[in-house]
């Protein structure tokens, strides 16, 4: 790539640089908590720009962060786990597992003013295909807003749940883009003893935010070989402080050991120490298919893995239309080179006019960009010229243990809705609210015409979105949902909530106790019809939808898939599938307890609550209106909320607020009153 191009794209970031600014002697003062929408994180390492930042930015110093002193630490901190994934029979004869791996630098947002929990917009990059990810970066940076990043907490939950670790990035900018080396060696500076402290800060709040560890990109020019020696040590002591935590560390090709900028497109002498010092390492886009055969090769004279190599494609400008040398990373019927670098695939909702920003108009450029022209994994398009990480990559999963639902809640959508019944109007995102979503979309095995599956936001059970199967069904359709490995017991039930717009459907679930025989070969289902009149199997229908209760009888063992049969006996089709679930017992989560109000400016107002003991999938916030009504207000993995604009009703002295845990199967705790006086 034309390397005045390159540039201009990696210094990019989240947003708009400003002109470099001198170093001040004085730090910024430190937030005090107030009724204010709290952001993501970001820092300068040590010294801060002069004058004033800009509106909306706040400049602050990681080497003077305290987890005691952030105000807002409750609202970013994440709620979930890194999970546990498996790797399924691949769902095609092209896709490898044990090979190449995908790493995606993605900007979500700006560096300020990033909301911590969500907005009230469903136009939001609301990544779904996290199957195919092994490692996401939150992009971002900028000279006069700040360098350092912390992921905000609904990108990290959304991300652990599908087993997807998350690095927060530090971003050294070209100075030609506002970079100044002062921020370089205010990073790799030293303490009396030797260390490094801006080391121990970055694992601190890694560990403090719960994410999983930082994506280093040095790109000031300027240095010399004292700093490229002093750089190598702070990305040794990073890395070992980071390992001991459980954390990871990426290297970006860019500072060389002898402290300049020179983006190798390879691993080679100039940067094969850094490598070395990290746990993978993203290789610039300036690679050529000779360069990254050398560079495999060279990792394995290293000892390392030639797929611990992101090889950058950068599909800023162009997404699926972007021309790659795909033979060169991931060639067909050889041995994958490396592993792919995904450089800003937030394109997919990029790219669209502002009109057309509707979240199904996002969904479809999404799908065609990770699944490819066919739309469907299990029957990729031979001669597309965008070759799709599912063609190459096999699909991952973490739905591993009872119980298990979901409601196909992508994490945005134009409304709320609870039992199929709207509860608020208001568009919205929080992709910590986002479910275990199905790997394969869509994969649809049927001998007739192929119905065309997607997200839909025009309906849904609960959350923002269910799954809209549509079209003639001329023969039976399976639609696979999950690769899974759920344990059968005597009492284990599967249910399903689903409606129909037109048509009539005959509905089996379909589930599979094996692997199929072969990749790209159908799961082995048994097919259970969702009749009511059948025996055992229990039917409630609530505002339109159906949720039918189907023993999983005589089946033993594991579950290792599950989908849906549908047989038409009228068509066209509209089906929609609102809930899936897998339980054995239904039991009540606990309540949380402590809820109170932290701050408040008039009807802006900051809360907080302890957790419930036990598992909690997610809290909801409902305001008690004096007519008996709820209101929605939004949900949440963590333990505080921020609510805005809130009014006195007429006649109310003071607003009451209804805090509830949601557990697993999206049953509700009893609820915990908050009342805040007018």
């Amino acid at each position: 790539m034309n390397p005045t191009r390159r540039t201009v794209l990696i210094a990019a970031g989240a947003a708009a640089l400003t002109p470099a600014l001198p170093v001040p002697s004085a730090q910024a003062a430190p937030r005090a908590a107030a009724a204010t929408p709290p952001y993501a994180s970001y820092w300068y390492p040590d010294s801060l720009p002069a004058g004033s930042p800009g509106p909306g930015i706040t400049w602050r110093s990681l080497k003077s962060w305290r987890a005691a002193d952030d105000p807002d630490l409750a609202f970013n901190a994440a709620s979930i786990p890194l999970a546990a994934r498996f790797t399924p029979t691949p769902a095609n004869t092209t896709a490898r597992s044990g090979q190449a791996r995908v790493q995606a630098l993605v900007s979500f947002g700006p560096t300020s003013a990033n909301p911590s929990q969500g907005s009230a917009t469903a136009d939001y990059y609301a990544l779904t295909h996290w199957a195919y990810i092994d490692e996401l970066v939150f992009w971002g940076g900028s000279a006069g807003e700040g360098l350092i990043l912390a992921p905000n907490a609904p990108i990290v939950d959304a991300a652990h749940r599908h087993g997807v670790p998350v690095l927060g990035n530090i971003f050294l900018p070209p100075v030609a883009y506002g970079g100044q080396l002062q921020w370089t060696r205010d990073l790799v500076q030293k303490d009396a003893a030797g260390h490094y402290p801006l080391a121990a800060q970055l694992v601190a709040v890694a560990a403090a935010y719960g994410f999983d560890g930082w994506f280093v990109n040095a790109e000031t020019s300027g240095g010399n070989t004292a700093l490229g020696t002093a750089m190598l040590g702070f990305l040794k002591e990073l890395k070992s402080l980071a390992a001991a935590r459980g954390q990871r560390v990426t290297w970006y090709d860019a500072m060389t050991v002898n402290g300049t900028v020179s983006w190798q497109g390879a691993l080679n002498s100039q940067n094969q120490a850094f490598f070395q010092s990290a746990d993978d390492m993203f290789v610039d886009f300036r690679w050529s298919a000779a360069t990254l055969a050398a560079s495999g090769t060279q990792a394995d004279r290293l000892g390392r893995s030639r797929y611990e190599l992101w090889a950058g494609v950068d599909v800023e400008s162009n997404g699926s239309g972007t021309s790659v040398n795909w033979d060169a990373i991931v060639p067909t019927g050889k041995p994958h080179v490396t592993s792919i670098g995904l450089y800003r695939p937030e394109w997919t909702r990029n790219h669209l006019p502002a009109d057309q920003r509707a979240p199904e108009d996002f969904h479809a450029a999404d799908d065609r960009f990770w699944t490819g022209r066919s739309l469907d994994p299990s029957r990729p398009d031979g001669s597309d010229p965008w070759r799709a990480p599912a063609v190459s990559v096999a699909d991952r999963s973490t739905v591993t243990s009872v119980p298990f639902a979901s409601v196909f809640n992508t994490g945005h959508g134009l409304r709320w809705y609870e039992e199929g019944a709207v509860t608020s109007e208001a568009p919205w995102n929080h992709l910590g609210l986002q479910d275990r979503l199905p790997s394969r979309r869509w994969a649809v095995r049927t001998a007739g015409e192929r119905p065309a599956v997607s997200f839909d936001f025009a309906d849904a059970w609960r959350g923002g979105s269910s799954v809209l199967v549509a079209g003639e069904l001329d023969q039976p359709a399976v639609v696979d949902l999950y690769a899974t490995r759920l344990p059968i017991g005597v009492n284990t039930v599967a249910e399903l909530t689903f409606r129909s717009e037109s048509g009539d459907v005959d509905v089996e679930l379909a589930v599979a106790t094996a692997e199929p025989s072969a990749p790209g070969a159908t799961p082995p289902y048994t097919y259970l019809a969702v009749n009511p009149v059948n025996s055992g199997i229990r039917v409630r229908s609530v505002n339109g939808w159906q949720t039918v209760t189907v023993p999983l009888t005589g089946l033993a063992g594991t579950v290792h898939a599950l989908g849906v049969r549908l047989t038409a006996t009228a068509g066209p089709v509209r089906w929609r599938l609102g809930g899936l679930a897998v339980r054995d017992t239904v039991t009540a989560p606990a309540a949380p307890s402590g809820a109170r109000v932290t701050a408040a400016n008039g009807g802006d107002l900051r809360l907080a609550w302890t957790a419930a003991p036990g598992a909690v999938r997610h809290y909801t916030l409902h305001r008690l209106l004096p007519d008996g009504t709820r209101r929605f207000l939004g949900a949440t993995g963590q333990l505080a909320y921020f609510v805005a604009g809130q009014r006195p009703e007429q006649g109310e002295t003071a607003a009451r607020f209804e805090l509830r845990a949601v557990g697993e199967l999206y049953n509700a705790s009893a609820a915990v009153t908050v009342t805040h006086p007018w």
